[in-house]
């Protein structure tokens, strides 16, 4: 038996598995050879590589990256879409973790586009770093082109809570999502908590979601909760003020609201 990887115990110290009567996650099914350098120096070298903007290192400390890639757990060749992909922060991250022969689907809606990210997306697509990725202009309901299946991974992140004030169909969302991820793969979802019994209320005015409402909805889509992971929690946080990219920040509290991080299973 083969010693566990740096990566390997950086992924079981930051995840909080289901109990022990739930049942065992797949292993990843991919044909690409095993990570060269599956370590948390490959994960650093990739939070460090020069072509990151300075913007989005000075998220680091609120997003943990590297915590993030390793509990992702991707390989070279692997297959991921970015849903609420932005700017990128993300989809940079995890082009550079399935390397040359991996593929990103970068997907954003109309809203965002028109309001946050354009031309600033197309001209990063543009780039050397973005080579594998394939930009996805699509609303929520349906993400992904029909074409697109056997994803490795599907990550959310940070964009849930906006599904409800922008009246998005979660179930045909999350079905949409369910359909275009191979039998094991992963769906990821990663938000700033509300109060228990907020449900969606806060979802425009504070930017926050009940942690149980968007488990029950992906639940309901056919998938299985295989592990959670607090290395974004924040016991501190009131859950009472706007987490918004734009608020936090004239707050002085980027980074700092408690955000939950599910990760499901398509059985």
């Amino acid at each position: 038996m083969r010693p566990l990887s740096l990566a390997l115990l950086v992924i079981l110290a930051a995840c909080r598995p289901i109990p022990a009567d739930a049942p065992a996650t797949p292993a990843p099914a991919t044909t690409a050879a095993p990570v060269p350098a599956d370590s948390s120096a490959a994960i650093q070298a990739i939070v460090d590589d020069p072509a990151r903007p300075q913007s989005e290192r000075d998220l680091d400390p609120g997003r943990k990256p590297a915590d993030l890639l390793a509990f992702l757990a991707l390989a070279p060749g692997m297959k991921a879409a970015d849903i609420g992909a932005g700017m990128g922060y993300t989809t940079f991250l995890l082009a550079r973790a399935v390397g040359p022969d991996g593929r990103v689907y970068a997907q954003n809606p109309r809203f965002v586009r028109e309001r946050f990210t354009e031309p600033g997306f197309s001209e990063r697509m543009a780039t050397p770093a973005f080579a594998n990725v394939v930009r996805v202009d699509q609303e929520f309901d349906q993400p992904l082109p029909a074409e697109v299946h056997d994803l490795d991974l599907v990550i959310n992140f940070l964009f849930y809570h906006d599904t409800y004030w922008m009246k998005v169909d979660n179930a045909a969302m999350n079905r949409a999502i369910f359909a275009a991820l191979r039998p094991g793969g992963a769906y990821v979802v990663v938000d700033h908590s509300a109060l228990v019994g907020a449900g969606s209320s806060g979802s425009q005015t504070l930017h926050r979601v009940e942690e149980s409402l968007v488990r029950g909805e992906i639940e309901a889509a056919g998938f299985r909760l295989a592990a959670t992971a607090d290395f974004l929690r924040n016991p501190a946080d009131a859950r009472d003020w706007n987490a918004s990219p734009r608020a936090a920040a004239e707050a002085g509290r980027r980074g700092q609201a408690d955000r939950f991080i599910l990760k499901f299973i398509k059985p």
